[in-house]
């Protein structure tokens, strides 16, 4: 767990940015044509009260996060967040962060390149693996892959850092596509320079080549089932 000085701090910026965020919004919004009126009424939890919770819950020890918000949130933080929510609400809520999520994330959380960066994937999985046939959520997004582990039914998280643990970037994709896509490879390496550290995964000539004319020297293992390659 973080200091509450930190998390003040981290409020405070996240608080600043969706204040700025809905400002902009309201100036390319449409008008409603509609004839009948809607509420919009604000929520008793601003985004950036949801975002900070959200971000909390990152740095705790708690293994998912309805156990967090019913047992840490709720018990411990109420005079923290005087309008807290249901846990239920919380969710249903949890969707309009997506878009102010990301942009916080992309525009202020990430760190600056340094010469030195790593990138690694995690898996995403939605479902236990017996309930993929119901899965109703993420029908036609999720694919089927396999891990390092098992099968899993999900999605699949690059994330770059550099030597100080600052995430530089960050791509979901779907899990039956391969880590050497060129698609895939553009997205992470934009501003990034120097050595580039991965697993024996992205093994390619190819990817070695086309990162290379970028200024990026990928470093990775060698697969003891090819050649070794190098560039002069």
């Amino acid at each position: 767990m973080v200091t509450q000085n930190k998390f003040i701090e981290i409020y405070c910026i996240a608080d600043d940015f969706c204040k700025e965020f809905d400002q902009e919004i309201q100036k390319y919004q449409l008008p409603s044509t509609s004839a009948h009126r809607k509420r919009n009424r604000p929520s008793r939890l601003s985004d950036s009260e949801m975002i900070i919770i959200l971000i909390g819950f990152h740095f705790s020890t708690f293994r998912n996060f309805k156990h967090y918000y019913l047992f840490y949130v709720r018990s411990h933080l109420q005079a923290d967040f005087l309008g807290l929510l249901s846990y239920n609400r919380f969710v249903e809520l949890e969707s309009r962060l997506f878009v102010p999520f990301a942009l916080f994330l992309k525009l202020v959380c990430f760190g600056e390149c340094t010469g030195i960066t790593y990138v690694d994937s995690t898996k995403v999985p939605v479902c236990h693996n017996k309930r993929i046939k119901n899965n109703k959520v993420f029908k036609g997004l999720a694919k089927v892959g396999k891990s390092t582990m098992r099968w899993y039914f999900g999605f699949k998280l690059h994330l770059i850092c550099n030597e100080k643990g600052e995430f530089l970037n960050y791509c979901l994709i779907k899990v039956n596509i391969n880590d050497r896509n060129q698609g895939v490879w553009e997205s992470l390496s934009k501003d990034l320079f120097g050595k580039l550290y991965d697993d024996k995964g992205s093994v390619s000539a190819s990817l070695f080549e086309s990162l290379f004319c970028d200024g990026i020297h990928l470093v990775t293992g060698i697969r003891s089932n090819l050649f070794c390659f190098s560039h002069f």
